[in-house]
């Protein structure tokens, strides 16, 4: 059993162990403990952690767009390439005579996404920042970008699909003070799903909808 991955080394070497216990191996063993629960956890320490490093090296930068390189920072492509830049593939607990990952497998991000969740559970933040460090994700926030138009690209995803969808923006409340108006938009498309928003303008909270929405299409 290993106890270091990604610059961590565990105190608990069993949560790592569960981290890197597909779903799939449970064909094999079925009283075998997956890494769905962990996965479920890394997700929303990932998505905080990334979040935490573009707000502090993005002071001016507004919601619509730090959501989309979020999102690229963090989509399954990104966790995927780490994955293969640190050789997860052979670390993982597979059903018996299963066949070689493809290197875009969403098992290898699901795996990344657990195995910081269990690094969150060994030993809080420093532990998971430690992982999140090594998986060197910020170029997929700079360069992977979209058009800087989350609107139109959610539209052209939309429109895309079969039969095709057009994003649809409800605006749910107003609030703030009188110079500093917030709306919150959600945002839905028909076999996409459903996202709120608020920002300070109705444009940048649509924009940030549809962000969001855009990121469910990159799981």
């Amino acid at each position: 059993m290993i106890s270091t991955i990604f610059n961590y080394t565990f105190r608990n070497p069993g949560l790592l162990d569960e981290a890197l216990t597909t779903p799939a191996y449970r064909m094999t063993f079925p009283d075998a403990r997956d890494n769905q629960r962990l996965e479920f956890l890394g997700d929303a320490v990932l998505d905080f952690l990334a979040a935490d490093r573009l707000y502090s090296e993005s002071p001016d930068e507004a919601e619509g767009p730090l959501t989309i390189r979020r999102t690229h920072m963090v989509s399954t492509p990104a966790l995927c390439a780490a994955a293969a830049r640190n050789d997860l593939a052979p670390l993982l607990k597979r059903n018996k005579g299963a066949e070689p990952l493809p290197p875009n497998a969403k098992t290898l991000a699901d795996a990344i996404e657990a195995v910081i969740g269990a690094a969150w559970l060994d030993g809080g933040l420093s532990a998971a920042k430690t992982v999140f460090d090594a998986l060197e994700l910020e170029s997929n926030a700079e360069t992977g970008t979209w058009s800087g138009n989350p609107k139109g690209d959610l539209q052209i995803k939309a429109q895309a699909m079969t039969p095709p969808r057009h994003p649809v923006y409800t605006l749910l409340s107003t609030g703030g003070k009188a110079h500093e108006p917030l709306f919150t938009v959600k945002g839905s498309v028909d076999g996409i799903g459903e996202a709120t928003a608020t920002a300070r303008s109705r444009k940048e909270a649509d924009g940030a909808a549809a962000a969001k929405l855009l990121k469910s299409t990159l799981q």
